[in-house]
């Protein structure tokens, strides 16, 4: 049989021509959602550094989680949810420094190893289905055979 298209066969598939559509639509998006960012980014104004970037500092309390209310009033605290005081030494001023914490990272750790050990879980399983399916399919063409004979 021959194609109407005048494409290859395999692109005139409807699943093919979704799949290319969307994505290109993906890709369109990035380049297009990429521009806007950057000019957003033009417009904004540029903010001083804080002063632990630029000179040696002393930590004065080691890192903390942050409460409810320096949550939302210390932009330090947003990054990470942790915090730790530091005093720069040149400008002897005290300032808050995000900070990332021992237990949250084992927190983080322990969940990103379950997630990992229950996407191994799922997919051993759907690959002993398949291959279930793939023998079924086997014996079949088999059977076939043989009853034709």
């Amino acid at each position: 049989m021959e194609s109407d298209c005048r494409i290859p066969v395999a692109c005139c598939r409807p699943r093919i021509l979704l799949l290319h559509a969307l994505f290109w639509g993906l890709v369109s998006l990035r380049v297009f959602g990429a521009a806007l960012l950057s000019e957003e980014k033009a417009t904004v104004k540029p903010v001083a550094a804080p002063c632990w970037l630029l000179e040696e500092f002393i930590v004065l309390e080691e890192c903390g989680r942050c409460s409810d209310f320096h949550a939302k009033a210390q932009t330090a605290c947003r990054q990470t949810g942790y915090v730790e005081r530091v005093n720069c030494t040149k400008s002897s001023k005290e300032e808050y420094k995000s900070c990332r914490s021992a237990m949250m990272e084992e927190h983080l750790f322990w969940k990103f190893e379950a997630a990992t050990l229950a996407l191994t879980a799922v997919f051993a399983v759907l690959v002993v289905i398949r291959q279930r399916w793939l023998d079924r399919l086997a014996s079949e063409k088999v059977r076939r055979q043989i009853e034709s004979i």
